[in-house]
């Protein structure tokens, strides 16, 4: 994995900032500790930090492609292989590395040779020639990738936006819209960036910059959810396997040491399983936690069942003090608790490897989320009550039921009623709202909330429902995480925590087959009788055993109620004193310190609504030197 940066002139030939473009490299040498390089042309100037896991010796970036054209790029195409015997027929490689074959595929095909790729990544590509710069981002959204335009017309972009903001040369303001978003979701969803001007390319898409013409944006992916008349249900388990089995061989290509991360769901214990199965000795990295949510025995009888090398190593439960790494790591507001233990999942591993194969992406593709069955049955609902009834009996009960957080899950009901009151879309917006949208509307600046102009950052769930092409609840649903939860909240958070330690994390179970393969799936080969992943976990009984299968699902996220009602180490009391919040703006201090009183003393739940206020004063500080 890499860090990748450049700065392209819009509108001419003139020199680009090099001090500029090495501050942005600098600021990405966590995403590669093993070496930087720079290309300068008129016009143009590229920059790249690199971690060195295929061809350490031959696969130096930026890449000149002897076709033409100059590459930075971030990732890795598991098909390099295959794809260079193709090329072999109209070109002599030079060295055995995918930038090589990704830099002379794209030289001699354009951007249609996307279609051909199978990994991750994320690159820009200058063609002298014709004085363009193209940017492009794999499928799933697995590697990131900003860009922005300066006022003087020179177009930046890096992997992080920090590498941005440490050139000097972009406005950090805040982007109103991705400030709601935030608030709303917990994360800034793409293609909207944190800071005003700045974006995010969104997966699938390539952009191509060109002097004096408008930019060209193209998706050239998406994914399918329709019935394509499927297999039997064992015959379609046994297919799953085989593909993940396949995709875990493919990603397993490595010059340097490759282990996995080994929790005791059945994610994690599916892709050990199949790193087994190709190459038998494997080695798996456990972290251990104190309380119910501690896995490690679980992970620990997966970890012998396959000879693995098995290291566990304890994690500080209480993560507090990481709170300013991690909103720095992050670079963008993020509200998701379990980033201060995946931090520490990294931080552990990188002793013992350079590449990690993870479990993520099992619960979108295969339906694994509680909140799937949920929406289900209200949705069966809503078919049963017309929307005006709908609307006259759950809207008055949504508005007076409490918000019980800490309550048994048939107690929670608050969201449930709220959500029955709404459109199916409205519905499903609110199950993946990381807050209350009441309670952040009673502690935000009525100044901000009217600047908004009436935007509502529900709104980006129905968009991509209607986008979807399928027909049946789960799938839209399902499409929905895919194009908005995954890219900007859960691939958000591995790729930023594992590249702050230099550790490449690879995620088998969003192979692109995979993901269009189970697209085609009837739902309730995925979700059935409020059981989801029914068709992941019986591809892999027989192998990791009943009792694995049948374990109840735990969270990785740490007790940040616990955290914010003690007397020592209360990351809710950081607020007093800090002025970041007070000063952006955003924010009513009075209600802001009425809500931390009224929680501290028992009178209100709100823990998500002001942890997410604590970390949007944590990346404040951190972004702008604090």
């Amino acid at each position: 994995m890499c860090g990748i940066a450049g700065i392209f002139d819009l509108n001419g030939a003139r020199d680009v900032d090099r001090a500029a473009l090495k501050r942005m490299t600098d600021a990405l040498a966590h995403r590669g500790p093993d070496g930087e390089g720079f290309y300068f042309a008129p016009g143009v100037g590229l920059g790249h930090r690199r971690l060195a896991i295929i061809d350490k010796e031959g696969g130096a970036q930026p890449f000149h492609a002897q076709s033409g054209g100059v590459l930075t790029y971030n990732g890795e195409i598991y098909n390099y292989e295959k794809l260079a015997q193709r090329l072999k027929h109209k070109i002599a490689l030079k060295t055995r590395s995918d930038t090589e074959v990704l830099a002379e595929g794209l030289s001699l095909e354009g951007a249609d040779y996307l279609q051909n790729l199978r990994g991750m990544f994320a690159f820009g590509f200058y063609e002298p020639g014709a004085h363009s710069l193209t940017l492009a981002r794999d499928r799933l959204g697995e590697r990131p990738l900003y860009y922005a335009e300066t006022n003087d017309g020179f177009l930046m972009f890096a992997s992080e936006i920090g590498a941005l903001a440490a050139s000097g040369l972009i406005d950090l303001s805040l982007d109103p819209r991705a400030a709601a978003d935030y608030f709303f979701y917990g994360y800034v969803p793409d293609p909207k960036a944190i800071w005003r001007g700045v974006l995010k390319l969104p997966p699938a898409h390539w952009v191509r910059f060109e002097r004096g013409k408008t930019p060209r944006l193209e998706r050239y992916w998406r994914p399918v959810f329709a019935n394509g008349g499927a297999l039997a249900y064992d015959e379609a388990a046994e297919l799953l396997r085989a593909q993940i089995d396949d995709a875990v061989k493919a990603q397993m290509i490595s010059d340097v040491p490759m282990g996995a991360f080994l929790s005791g769901g059945v994610d994690s214990a599916s892709i050990l399983s199949s790193m087994a199965q190709a190459q038998g000795a494997v080695t798996a990295c456990t972290i251990d936690f104190d309380g119910d949510d501690d896995e490690s025995a679980a992970a620990r009888a997966v970890a012998k069942k396959f000879a693995a090398v098995h290291y566990e190593d304890e994690a500080n439960a209480d993560s507090t003090a990481l709170i300013d790494r991690v909103a720095a790591a992050m670079g963008e507001p993020f509200a998701d608790a379990s980033a201060l233990p995946s931090y520490q999942v990294a931080e552990i591993a990188r002793r013992h490897v350079t590449v990690a194969l993870t479990g993520d992406g099992g619960d979108e593709i295969f339906a694994g989320y509680r909140r799937y069955p949920f929406f289900l049955g209200e949705e069966r609902t809503r078919r049963i009550i017309p929307p005006p009834f709908r609307a006259a009996l759950f809207g008055p009960l949504g508005a007076l039921y409490p918000k019980l957080d800490w309550a048994p899950r048939p107690l929670r009901a608050k969201t449930t009623f709220q959500a029955l009151a709404q459109s199916s879309a409205q519905g499903y917006a609110a199950a993946v709202a990381i807050n209350l949208p009441s309670r952040m509307e009673a502690i935000l600046n009525p100044d901000f909330t009217r600047m908004l102009g009436g935007y509502r950052p529900s709104s980006l769930i129905a968009e991509a429902m209607d986008a979807s092409d399928a027909e049946d609840p789960l799938s839209r649903a399902q499409y929905a995480d895919l194009m908005t939860w995954l890219p900007g909240r859960m691939l958000v958070k591995v790729d930023r925590t594992s590249m702050a330690h230099g550790l490449e994390a690879r995620p088998p179970l969003l192979d692109h087959r995979i993901v269009e393969w189970a697209g085609a799936l009837p739902p309730d080969y995925k979700l059935k009788h409020g059981t989801g992943k029914r068709i992941l976990k019986d591809a892999f009984a027989s192998r990791l055993g009943a009792d694995h299968i049948a374990r109840k699902k735990r969270g990785f996220a740490p007790p940040i109620r616990e955290w914010m009602r003690r007397e020592r180490n209360n990351p809710a009391l950081r607020l007093n004193a800090s002025q970041h919040w007070r000063e952006s703006g955003l924010f009513s201090e009075r209600a802001v310190d009425a809500m931390i009183r009224d929680f501290r003393s028992g009178r209100a739940e709100c823990a998500q609504e002001l942890w997410s206020v604590i970390m949007f004063d944590a990346f404040l500080r951190t972004a702008r030197g604090g």
